[in-house]
């Protein structure tokens, strides 16, 4: 199913930018609409439980995705120990880690540009995450 969505992404971004123009408002919106609902079907595929919260900021040259509510109960429960937060912050940023393994292609592929520089965080305390990448060219007018 996943894969299914990978295309419907690629083809429902198409046509609207390539390597030579920016987005303009509208295009914008509809962008980071598309890879809301593509990153909450890649979470709930990979780890079982969507994000109760997912933010997406197309903004010049960058990408910016947000994340709340993110943790399983259990790890709730392990992050109320000093060790637990280490354990979990450990444990999520493999799973970011693994996110811009499998997304970042399709990210360029779908604004027509080069990633140049990517960082993640995890915030296990306060159940948020944050992946940003800044790509090659200016991506909105």
């Amino acid at each position: 199913m996943l894969k299914t969505y990978r295309l419907d992404f690629l083809k429902n971004i198409s046509g609207g930018l390539n390597t030579e123009n920016k987005l303009n408002e509208n295009q914008r919106k509809k962008y980071q609409h598309e890879i809301k609902i593509y990153m909450e079907k890649y979470f709930k595929a990979k780890l079982g439980k969507g994000v109760d919260y997912t933010k997406i900021i197309l903004w010049e040259d960058m990408l910016i995705i947000r994340g709340k509510g993110f943790l399983t109960e259990p790890e709730k429960y392990i992050v109320e120990t000093t060790a637990g937060v280490e354990v979990v912050n450990s444990a999520r940023m493999q799973v970011a880690r693994q996110h811009a393994i499998d997304n970042l292609q399709l990210f360029e592929e779908g604004l027509g540009a080069r990633a140049l520089h990517q960082t993640y965080m995890i915030d296990a305390e306060n159940d948020f995450w944050m992946h940003v990448v800044v790509f090659d060219r200016m991506l909105t007018e």
